[in-house]
C-alpha cells in the first residue's frame, strides 16, 4: 500500500514580486490602502508584507501536507528546488521529521516561473521501498508535434509552434515494492481571459482541452493505445477545470443553499468520458468532492473540484474501495462549507488569510497489486 497526494501550494516562491508597483492588478490589496511615493518605498513595503504573511501561511501549508500522510507528494506552484528544500527544512521537518529525501522539479513554461514538483519518500509507511526509474519532462512539446493545433487557438494568439503545456506534464516512473507505477503530474491553464462574450473558463477551455489531449497522447504513446488501460498509472494535479460545481446562494443571516450543477463542457471530458481514466474523487458524494471555493462576491460563489487524482482503469478496479481524502482544515474562514462538512481549522487561520492554500490537498491510499 502507498499513499499519494496532490496539492497546489499557492505560490511557494523564493522571489519577491515587485510588478505591482506598475501594474495595480498585481498589487496586494493591503498596499492599495496607502499612498506610496516611489518604487523604492514600494519595494520595502512589499518585502515587509510578504515576510510577515509567509511564515503563518507556510506553517498552515505544512500542516495540510502532514495530514495527507503521503508517501508520494505531487505539488503545483513551486518556484524551484531551493524553495522546496527551504520549505521542507524550515516547516515540514518540524511536523513530520525526515520525510521526502528525493525531490523532482523541471523548469516548465509558466511565465511566473511556477512549476510542478514531486517529492518521494524512501519507503512506504508499511516498509516497501520506493525507487525512481526515470523522470521525463514534456514542457517542450508543441501543438505541431502532436497534431493538436485547432484554428480557435489562433483567436487566443497561439501559434502552431507554441508549446502545449502552460507548465508541464512531468512523468515520473517509480517502483513500489518492485512494482511499476507511472505518475503524470500537471497544472493546466488557468481560467482567465474572457473573450467574445464568454467568461474566462470557456474562453480558455481550448487550451486546457489541448493539454488533456496531449496528456492522453503521452500515456498512449508510452504504453500503447490498446494497453494503456491495463497499466498502473496516475494523473495528478490542478486541472483548473471542473465537470460539476456546487452553486451557493443565500447569506449567513438567512442561511445558505447549495445546488449541484453539471457542466457540459470541460477539459476533463477528454480523459474521462470514454473511461480512459477514472476520477477517484467521484467515489465521494457529489456534494463532497470540492477542493476549491470560488467567489467574486455574493453574486458568484461556488465550490468545485480543481484538483484530481485520475487512475488507469486497471489500477482503479484493483482499488475499488479506495476513496480519496480531501484535507480542508487549511481553508480560510471565508470558505462557505455545506453544514455537515465543517472542519476544525488549523491554528492562526484567518478569514481570508493566512491559509494553507486556496486549494485543498487530495490524498488516497492504493495497493499496487
Amino acid at each position: 500500500m502507498f499513499t499519494i497526494a496532490t496539492f497546489n501550494v499557492e505560490n511557494l516562491m523564493r522571489r519577491f514580486d515587485f510588478s505591482g508597483f506598475r501594474n495595480q492588478l498585481h498589487q496586494d490589496r493591503s498596499l492599495q490602502l496607502f499612498e506610496i511615493s516611489d518604487e523604492e518605498q514600494y519595494r520595502l513595503l512589499e518585502q515587509a508584507r510578504t515576510m510577515a504573511h509567509t511564515d503563518d501561511t507556510r506553517q498552515l501549508t505544512a500542516l495540510a501536507i502532514a495530514d495527507t500522510r503521503a508517501d508520494i507528494l505531487c505539488l503545483q506552484e513551486v518556484d524551484n528546488l531551493a524553495a522546496l528544500n527551504a520549505f521542507e527544512y524550515g516547516y515540514l521537518f518540524k511536523m513530520i521529521g525526515h520525510g521526502y529525501r528525493r525531490k523532482y522539479l523541471v523548469d516548465g513554461n509558466d511565465s511566473r516561473g511556477i512549476d510542478v514538483a514531486v517529492l518521494v519518500r524512501d519507503e512506504t509507511r508499511d516498509g516497501k521501498p520506493i525507487s525512481v526509474d526515470a523522470v521525463t519532462s514534456h514542457a517542450h512539446v508543441t501543438y505541431t508535434d502532436y497534431g493538436l493545433y485547432d484554428p480557435v487557438l489562433a483567436e487566443l494568439g497561439i501559434e502552431p509552434h507554441d508549446r502545449i503545456f502552460r507548465r508541464d506534464c512531468l512523468n515520473i516512473d517509480l517502483r513500489i515494492g518492485n512494482k511499476p507505477l507511472s505518475l503524470f503530474v500537471t497544472h493546466l491553464k488557468s481560467m482567465t481571459g474572457s473573450r467574445n462574450g464568454f467568461d474566462g473558463r470557456i474562453a480558455s477551455l481550448p487550451i486546457r482541452q489541448a493539454e488533456t489531449r496531449a496528456i492522453r497522447r503521452i500515456i498512449e504513446d508510452k504504453f500503447g493505445a490498446n494497453r494503456a488501460a491495463e497499466r498502473r498509472w496516475l494523473i495528478c494535479g490542478d486541472f483548473n477545470d471542473y465537470r460539476e460545481r456546487i452553486v451557493i446562494t443565500g447569506d449567513r443571516w438567512n442561511g445558505y443553499d447549495f445546488t449541484p450543477v453539471r457542466e457540459e463542457q470541460s477539459a476533463l471530458n477528454e480523459l474521462l468520458d470514454d473511461g480512459f481514466a477514472v476520477n477517484l474523487v467521484e467515489r465521494r458524494p457529489v456534494m463532497d468532492r470540492w477542493t476549491l471555493y470560488h467567489t467574486r462576491g455574493p453574486e458568484e460563489r461556488h465550490l468545485c473540484q480543481l484538483d484530481y487524482i485520475l487512475a488507469s482503469p486497471s489500477l482503479a478496479a484493483r482499488n475499488e474501495k479506495a476513496v480519496p481524502a480531501i484535507i480542508r482544515n487549511g481553508q480560510p474562514y471565508r470558505t462557505i462549507f455545506p453544514p455537515d462538512q465543517v472542519v476544525e481549522r488549523y491554528p492562526r487561520t484567518g478569514w481570508d488569510r493566512p491559509k494553507a492554500s486556496d486549494h485543498c490537498p487530495v490524498a488516497v491510499t492504493l495497493n499496487v497489486v
